[in-house]
């Protein structure tokens, strides 16, 4: 079988698992599980398979036309070089986990059935995305995961929370692909096609009329689906779905998207100065004040979130200085380790009955009770914070060494301004990073108070996937010697100065983490707690699906209660009001946005029913008026007739003399 037949079937098998169990989940549940599982893992071997016969060599190129246009052609096509192949490897290890893991999560589920078809089809649209070769196709895989992310994210539609948080997601993204639309017709009319590789070639010929309008253009649809400054503030509300189905999101779909999209039109970006210093401030504001507002975060899974928008803003950052390796190096990283977190988060939840860390942090021997998310998380905060030799400091060095080689003047084609931007702001993420990172694991495992409720032992489904993800989150940076061989052939080993600076601040945003705790634990302990009510449910599971799908705290006022043991609220002072908030961007947008379409809402309803109403109502009024005066004049009485014609007659016989004399 040819390398692109197996390409072919890679994103076709999720798409068929997906039809199938939509149509037979219901009819026989015996087959939704292996409906579910078989062909995302069966994708993944064969992705596997293109990886292995790629092999980093020259991209593997196909393509038929798709349907006649009369002017630019839309095809079918492949374009599959090292770093698509290994992409696709990742979504499909994270889909794999992810449907595994989602047959013990949500085993008593009712809806299971269209979750896992949809998580099928999530999966299927990001590898047409990897692999399409066509700008047109990869739209279509595009809008497909923003269609998915809705029902998915809304999944538990009963719960106001989920209903919000679909919809915002929903239209955040679809306000970025406006113009995103528009800046892929643009390019191709520039470049006469929609082919990658006739765009890059039209590129690199200096073909590009309008590089820094199309590019700017282009940015908007990637800040909104990759979570960027200033349309990230639909993904942390995205937390009232399945925890399944945020480790998916985070990891390997969606928000993996859009750094996807700009690592693979990087020159276009880069025929632009303007576009990318755009793009290296847009990171820079996303990662410092994504990680401010994590170390604010009372859910565990929040914390997560901005976690997620902060590493994407290092990958963005990246590729602002013109280096994709290093980009597309921390995306496969961060895929694994933050796959491993949201996943260790489902255990925690379930086991705790709860997403507050605050409840967490009054909860003794928790870590005791889910011995597998403690040791698995602990690797991948470890490989969050970049603590060598995890895999998260070989791929963040890469970032920082690529910002650094801008700064200094060794990259010609990219604005200096840009490298120190990105440098400036990675360095104070990383210290930010290691904070809110220590802070989770301290919150989380190291509570003190009344013992962990005890709601039995994980299902083998969900703690077995963690130790898969658990090797590539540890083990991964070992591959930073191998993979310049994939792609643009550029070093991603770490350098000398970075590699002291971050680690050096990782450290140190650990320890003084550690400290604060300390002292925030032994202040707690003088001030009576209260005690902490256990579920009275044996199994969790109620109070669980309540938890998980509208954060409510499943232990009453005690667990939303000001946490004083929260070294948090000690690091950020009186920032933490508003960085837990999100710096009340949403209420910001709300003020820009939202109040004055509601306004114009009003008014036209307004118009609608108090204007344009009226004249339909006088239309239909006059003529009943009409009517009303002529029924009324028939009597049925003939003499009265006869005098109204008699009157009429004289009435038209001075009429006629008057004309006469008049005209005489």
């Amino acid at each position: 079988m040819t390398t692109t037949t197996l390409a072919v079937l890679v994103p076709l098998l999720p798409f068929l698992g997906a039809a199938a169990g939509l149509l037979l989940g219901r009819r026989i549940p015996g087959l939704v599980r292996p409906l579910a599982v078989l062909p995302t893992l069966t994708a993944l071997v064969l992705a596997v398979l293109v990886a292995v016969r790629q092999g980093g060599d020259r991209p593997v190129d196909a393509a038929t036309e798709l349907t006649p246009t009369g002017s630019v052609p839309i095809e079918l096509a492949l374009h599959i070089d090292g770093f698509a192949a290994l992409v696709a490897v990742l979504v499909g290890v994270v889909a794999s986990c992810v449907q595994i893991y989602s047959t013990g999560y949500l085993r008593d589920d009712p809806r299971y059935p269209s979750y896992a078809a949809l998580v099928s089809l999530f999966t299927s649209a990001m590898l047409l995305v990897v692999y399409s070769g066509d700008l047109m196709v990869l739209l279509v895989g595009w809008e497909i995961m923003g269609i998915c992310s809705y029902f998915l994210v809304g999944h538990y539609w009963e719960t106001p929370e989920a209903r919000a948080a679909s919809l915002k997601a929903f239209l955040v993204t679809k306000l970025g692909d406006v113009p995103f639309l528009i800046g892929l017709f643009a390019l191709a009319a520039d470049a006469g096609s929609f082919r990658v590789t006739t765009i890059l070639a039209t590129v690199a010929d200096g073909g590009l009329d309008h590089p820094t309008l199309i590019a700017l253009l282009l940015l908007a649809g990637v800040a909104g689906k990759s979570a960027q400054f200033p349309l990230h503030t639909w993904l942390p509300d995205a937390m009232a779905g399945p925890t399944p189905v945020s480790a998916l999101i985070h990891a390997a779909t969606m928000v993996a998207a859009g750094v996807y999209f700009v690592a693979r039109l990087l020159p276009v970006f880069a025929a632009s100065g303007a576009a990318l210093v755009v793009l290296a401030v847009m990171a820079a504001v996303t990662m410092a004040g994504s990680a401010l507002a994590a170390l604010a975060q009372d859910d565990i899974k929040r914390v997560l979130a901005y976690s997620t928008i902060g590493q994407l803003g290092y990958m963005t950052g990246a590729l602002a200085v013109g280096d994709r390796g290093a980009a597309v190096f921390h995306l496969l990283s961060h895929g694994a380790f933050k796959a491993l977190l949201f996943l260790t988060a489902g255990v925690i939840i379930h086991a705790a009955g709860t997403n507050s860390l605050a409840a967490m942090s009054r909860m003794k021997g928790l870590r005791d009770r889910v011995p597998d998310a403690y040791w698995t998380m602990t690797v991948a905060l470890l490989a969050l914070a970049a603590i060598p030799p995890f895999s998260g400091f070989f791929s963040k060095e890469a970032v920082l060494g690529a910002a650094e080689h801008t700064a200094t003047g060794h990259a010609a084609s990219v604005p200096t301004a840009a490298g120190w931007i990105v440098l400036v702001a990675g360095l104070l993420t990383a210290l930010l990073t290691a904070a809110y990172a220590t802070r989770l694991w301290l919150l989380a495992f190291h509570g003190r108070g009344a013992d962990a409720p005890d709601h039995g032992k994980q299902p083998l489904a969900m703690t077995a996937v963690l130790w898969v993800l658990a090797v590539p989150s540890l083990a991964f940076g070992t591959a930073v010697g191998v993979l310049p061989d994939w792609f643009d052939g550029r070093s991603l080993s770490p350098t000398l100065t970075t590699s002291v600076l971050g680690t050096g601040l990782a450290f140190g945003g650990a320890l003084v983490t550690y400290g604060a705790w300390r002292h925030t634990t032994a202040l707690a302990a003088r001030v009576p707690m209260g005690a902490v009510a256990v579920s009275p449910d044996g199994d969790g599971g109620q109070v669980e699906a309540e938890a998980i799908a509208s954060h409510a705290p499943a232990y009453g006022d005690v667990a939303s209660a000001h946490d004083p043991a929260d070294p948090g609220r000690l690091l950020l002072g009186p920032l933490h009001r508003h960085a837990a908030a999100g710096f009340r961007l949403d209420a910001v947008y709300a003020a820009l946005f939202v109040r004055p379409v509601q306004a114009a809402a009003r008014l036209v309803r307004f118009l609608d029913r108090e204007v344009v109403e009226t004249y339909v109502r006088g239309a239909g009024t006059a003529p009943r008026w009409l009517g009303t005066a002529v029924r009324r004049a028939q009597t049925g009485n003939v003499q009265t007739y006869l005098s109204a014609l008699l009157a009429g007659t004289v009435v038209l016989a001075v009429a006629a003399v008057l004309v006469a004399t008049a005209g005489a």
